[in-house]
């Protein structure tokens, strides 16, 4: 097989997933709403059950559940039998997912998943099965033909489960009113954390380069050239006036031959950004970026604190 059938191949599996999705989009209906708010207005949590690759399938469900406000847990068909039937409360919810419903491990459950929950909710592409006879409400997940070339692995019909999930997920997260600062408060490690808890102080440079509005072009380049990100800043009765890059003294240099005379409020720059030290990590990116600078001034309660650079940001993972 050459290269151009290999790309074909992989298309033709993407055509096939993409038309089974669209067939389950529109036979939306009802039921899905049900299972929503059944799911939203549960006392307990929400216990998904599977088997085979329907399991991988509902354990990437309950991750993004748990990450989006909705409490939930797996239970793996063949070890719910043998005694962890004890996770299930009577104020939970059951989703059970199998793509034939008829599973002798999931038919064999389906008397003690409707009896141990407040409601059992199933996920099959089979709608004559023995899960959807038993079940509450039933979200069909059928697909007409699996991606896989010999129409026996699960694809097409996998894929299918995992959206019917990240709908339930978003439809919950909207009905909560689940904001990025909720979402912050689980996942407190990582780039994805960071962005979304660092605050600016985490990452202010030690050094505290700081002239005054009269201070001599000599004492400010060794004050500029003392800084890690060549910038001072300039201040006045402890109030921030100015900073000076050394792309300021580099054009002073170009324009004036003799620089003794000159001090640092002639060549600063007025009005520079700041940002308080309480602030997150990522306004002060955005104000970094919008304004095309490589340091901003980090203050508290509106006095000098600190600089911090792009850079340290940027490797930190805060974008």
């Amino acid at each position: 097989m050459n290269n151009t059938e290999i790309l074909h191949l992989a298309k033709k599996t993407f055509d096939i997933e993409i038309s089974e999705l669209e067939n389950a989009q529109n036979r939306l209906d009802e039921n899905f709403a049900k299972a929503v708010e059944i799911i939203r207005s549960a006392k307990g949590k929400l216990i998904v059950v599977g088997i085979g690759k329907s399991a991988h399938v509902g354990n990437k469900i309950v991750a993004t559940l748990n990450s989006t406000g909705t409490p939930a847990q797996f239970l793996h068909a063949s070890e719910a039998i043998h005694g962890d039937l004890g996770l299930i409360q009577k104020q939970d919810v059951v989703l059970c997912i199998s793509n034939s419903g008829n599973s002798p491990e999931i038919v064999n459950l389906l008397p003690y998943l409707k009896e141990y929950s407040s409601a059992l909710i199933g996920m099959t592409g089979n709608l004559a099965s023995k899960l959807a006879e038993n079940s509450d409400i039933i979200l069909n997940s059928h697909v007409e033909k699996e991606a896989c070339p010999n129409k026996l692995a699960p694809t097409s019909s996998t894929t299918v489960q995992m959206v019917l999930g990240d709908a339930l997920a978003v439809c919950l997260m909207e009905l909560n009113d689940f904001k990025d600062t909720d979402f912050a408060k689980f996942h407190p490690g990582g780039n994805l954390g960071k962005n979304l808890t660092a605050k600016v102080e985490q990452f202010v440079s030690q050094n505290k380069p700081e002239v005054s509005e009269n201070t001599g072009i000599r004492e400010v380049i060794i004050s500029v050239s003392s800084s890690k990100h060549g910038i001072t800043v300039v201040t006045k009765n402890e109030e921030i006036i100015g900073v000076i890059t050394d792309g300021d003294l580099r054009r002073m240099l170009m324009n004036q031959e003799d620089v003794s005379h000159v001090l640092a409020k002639d060549i600063m720059s007025r009005n520079p950004k700041s940002i308080e030290k309480s602030a997150l990590a990522k306004e002060a990116m955005k104000i970094l970026k919008a304004n095309n600078i490589g340091q901003i001034i980090v203050t508290e309660h509106g006095k000098y604190f600190g600089i911090i650079d792009i850079h340290r940001l940027l490797d930190e993972g805060i974008g």
